[in-house]
């Protein structure tokens, strides 16, 4: 296997462990998704300082994270690559250098495309490289309760959202956006250090061994063939063949013989086999009718993923609501997810129906969630907005990508190029989405 090989430190199983070091790999998905999606969700308090510096409208700044979004998905098939060909552990230790590149580097931007470039380019693919190895390699250590952990480590996310909603706001109003994002920047450094602890995971079936003959067994067959043989050449002399002789033995116990023989040999031939390179990408699962439903199903429930944690504090603000207060909502929303996250976990893995079907009540719950939007007139409506959306969100959101590897779609085995494949099909959505929820915020 490529990891085996390429990253030191494999911990190799002979079934899925359930736990183990993948508690640890757990706690690391949780950091990252918190210098991930965390930051990415929490950039909707720089909108208004951003438009005041740069006179640039509220679709034209969305187009920062719209861009950056697309980059994570679009390049989703890369990061399957990397991973396959080098391991988990460089390939994100990689990506968390390149978004803390970038976020420092929008911290000296002069225009709005310098933004469009180091955030939307160099830390979009950053986020890429980070988040979809460490989700790949959480699935595949574990099984029976991979619905659970995976649901609760993604709350990193909103816990992130909680915190850093009102931190930023108060460290734009003490030092200005421009060291807000280098203080940003250089936190998420600490993806780096979740990726050294990606220590790769193999799963060897247990083999099973022949027991050889005992010595004495040996020295006991050895004495009755050379007896046989013995035997046979005094019996040519005599004129009488002895039934024990090679030639006479019943034509069935040759042929066993043969038979036996020629097993070994073609399991000998068919062991090579066995080690054959993978492909870094298998374009196989594009025939899995399961697979392309469920990728048109990404595609169109991302376009909702993104618009309301951005644009909920530039809504409030229109309404006449305190910035304060308007942070509150963001925190709200992620409190929420938390909630919708874990429990979804919970339900899936308890497993009353099909999970596929339980993911299709949520997004239909979510569905509900982005229509009531239009409706709220002040504060309490939008926390009530707010909560509802955040409660649906944590629901698919914390359970779209790891249901890859049931057996319904792809399987544990092609998830990870199940990931990229998926992801890089909800990129023109991610793309799409901010700005079309820019021009619904102004037509509102």
């Amino acid at each position: 296997m490529r990891d085996l090989k390429k990253c030191s430190g494999a911990n190799i199983y002979t079934k899925v462990p359930d736990g183990g070091w993948g508690w640890a790999v757990a706690v690391a998905f949780f950091f990252v998704e918190v210098f991930t999606y965390g930051v990415i969700k929490s950039f909707g308090v720089f909108f208004k300082d951003l438009m005041n510096y740069f006179d640039e409208s509220n679709s034209r700044i969305s187009w920062i994270i719209s861009i950056c979004v697309f980059v994570l998905t679009f390049t989703a098939p890369i990061s399957t690559i990397l991973s396959n060909r080098f391991g988990h552990r460089p390939v994100v230790m990689l990506g968390g250098f390149l978004i803390s590149l970038g976020m420092m580097m929008a911290s000296f931007a002069r225009n709005v495309v310098e933004m469009y470039v180091s955030i939307g380019m160099v830390s979009g693919l950053g986020y890429c490289l980070s988040f979809l190895p460490t989700v790949t390699i959480l699935s595949q250590y574990f099984d029976k309760r991979r619905s659970l952990v995976t649901a609760i480590a993604s709350t990193g996310e909103c816990f992130a959202v909680f915190a850093f909603a009102p931190a930023i706001t108060t460290l734009i109003e003490q030092v200005g956006w421009r060291y807000c994002m280098l203080i940003v920047g250089a936190l998420q450094l600490n993806i780096m250090v979740c990726g050294a602890l990606l220590r790769p995971v193999v799963i060897k079936a247990q083999e099973e061994t022949k027991e050889l003959p005992k010595p004495e067994n040996l020295e006991s067959a050895f004495m009755l063939e050379n007896e046989q043989t013995l035997t046979s050449l005094d019996s040519i002399d005599s004129g009488v063949e002895v039934s024990t002789s090679p030639k006479n033995l019943p034509t069935n116990v040759k042929s066993d013989k043969r038979a036996e023989g020629s097993t070994e040999r073609q399991e000998i031939a068919v062991q090579p086999d066995s080690d054959k390179t993978p492909p870094l990408l298998d374009f196989s699962i594009l025939r899995n009718s399961s697979f392309i439903c469920y990728a048109l199903f990404g595609l169109f429930a991302t376009l909702g993923f993104f618009a309301p944690s951005l644009y909920i504090i530039p809504l409030s603000l229109s309404l006449g609501i305190d910035k304060d207060l308007s942070a509150y909502l963001l925190s709200s929303m992620a409190i929420s997810e938390v909630f919708g996250r874990i429990g979804a976990g919970w339900l899936l893995n308890k497993k009353p129906i099909r999970k596929i079907y339980i993911e299709l009540i949520f997004v239909v719950l979510l569905c509900l969630a982005l229509i009531t939007f239009p409706f709220a007139c002040n504060f309490w409506g939008l926390m009530v907005c707010s909560m509802f959306f955040g409660l649906m969100l944590g629901t698919v959101t914390g359970t779209h990508i790891p249901l890859l590897a049931e057996d319904d779609i792809v399987g544990i085995e092609k998830m990870s190029s199940g990931v990229g494949v998926y992801v890089f099909i909800q990129s023109i959505a991610g793309l799409a989405g901010p700005p079309l929820g820019g021009k619904t915020t102004v037509l509102l």
